[in-house]
């Protein structure tokens, strides 16, 4: 079978494609795989009486169970919804917005696949125009998303060594260089895989940056703000003009109902619709009809407040002290944990690559992803990138404390402590 150049590239490895893998084997194999590496939400038992009980209204409701199942949308997705989640943001934030602002995807890495090679990718002039991704590690799921080869730029980030076994990063601006060729600025926030939230400084100068040079700014808010709010620092919500936000029902707890929100300006909105609409005609129905009352009297932001994220902040405060007592005084350092529902450690000097590690931790039946993967963009050689974990920490207490342990004793084993 001769494949294209597209699926060549779309059918070989990636970093995305080994962990998606990863979480369907851990799942097939529940009873001996702790699975410390996917993103997948917690089931949070007070989440899910919520929606189970808005599944059963539109169960009961012949008309809505229709909607439900049996009618296309607009491209854009579910207008109404788009009109009450504007209205919403506009109450709550200021923010000027219409239905006109919003669309919606098959999931937010749908999304990403779109804007991406909608601004990437050759031009009408031949130029390669790239995204710019000011702050590496970055998520793992955009590294294989461009059709065109190359797509990303990346610069090392400043490192702030808070304590011994605390660090943050944040952006070196300074490798922040915009040129003819620079399409569009992206960050995740909180960002995927550090748990790092960009200072609200942070935003303002790149937005400011992207309004100087007439180019988007892309927030991929998936964890962030306004909801679900997985975030444990002070972060402001931000939006305007040269601001696409990429929202998600996932980590509220809809992962499987794979809804992504865009808000942008109309044009990028219609452009979006536009592609969506050959690609899938439509995106489904089923999450903004699970999530409308909730957007509607504004408790899709109290049940982020009030119920997700202190359920995330428990489980981090057990998961950071089982680290402590289990790493203790080896060569090891976490970044600060200020969002997402992952520790991102780094273990200096590590004798091994973060593959070989994981691969080691595999044969132990504990699955944690590589740091190695969360770099596009960044070709320079530089050691930090193969000596960190992203490990995820929203499993029961007792499987996490497991996890953690094993993890320990590989590391210990290969410092020869």
């Amino acid at each position: 079978m001769k494949l294209s150049k597209f699926g060549e590239k779309f059918t070989s490895h990636s970093g995305i494609l080994s962990l998606m893998d990863d979480l369907g084997n851990a799942l097939a194999d529940n009873d001996h795989m702790i699975m410390m590496g996917g993103g997948n939400p917690a089931h949070i038992p007070e989440v899910e009486d919520i929606f189970q009980q808005r599944l059963q209204r539109i169960v009961d409701s012949q008309t809505e169970f229709t909607r439900f199942i049996g009618t296309y949308d607009p491209p854009a997705g579910d207008q109404a919804f788009c009109r009450e989640l504007a209205a919403m943001l506009k109450r709550r934030f200021g923010w000027n917005l219409t239905e006109r602002n919003i669309c919606l995807t098959h999931g937010s890495q749908t999304a990403f696949f779109m804007l991406f090679n909608m601004f990437g990718g050759e031009d009408s002039n031949g130029r390669n125009r790239r995204i710019q991704l000011p702050m590496a590690p970055e998520y793992i799921g955009y590294t294989d998303s461009g059709i065109a080869e190359d797509l990303f730029v990346a610069g090392k980030p400043d490192i702030e060594e808070i304590d011994a076994h605390t660090f943050k990063y944040h952006v070196n601006f300074s490798n922040v260089t915009v040129n003819e060729n620079t399409a569009a600025f992206c960050v995740s926030r909180p960002t995927n895989p550090t748990g790092n939230v960009l200072t609200d400084q942070e935003i303002e100068t790149l937005d400011s940056l992207a309004k100087h040079h007439d180019i988007p700014l892309i927030i991929d808010g998936a964890y962030g703000l306004p909801f679900p709010e997985l975030i444990f620092t002070d972060a402001t919500p931000y939006w305007d003009e040269h601001v696409i936000l990429c929202l998600s029902l996932s980590k509220l707890g809809l992962p499987a109902l794979r809804t992504g929100i865009v808000i942008a300006s109309e044009e990028v909105i219609s452009a979006v619709s536009g592609i969506s609409a050959i690609t899938s005609l439509a995106p489904n129905s089923a999450g903004c009809m699970m999530v409308s009352d909730m957007v509607r009297d504004d408790s899709i932001i109290s049940l982020s407040q009030k119920i997700i994220r202190p359920w995330y902040e428990e489980r981090l405060r057990f998961a950071q002290q089982v680290l402590h007592d289990q790493l203790g005084s080896l060569p090891w350092a976490m970044h600060k944990p200020e969002g997402a529902m992952f520790l991102w450690l780094w273990f200096k000097d590590l004798p091994v690559s973060s593959l070989e590690l994981y691969e080691r931790l595999k044969k132990r039946g504990v699955l944690v992803v590589s740091g190695h993967y969360f770099f596009p963009g960044m070709n320079e050689e530089w050691p930090h990138k193969n000596e960190c974990l992203r490990v995820t920490y929203t499993r029961d207490q007792a499987t996490v404390q497991k996890g953690i342990t094993i993890i320990a004793e590989e590391v210990r084993k290969l410092y020869g402590q």
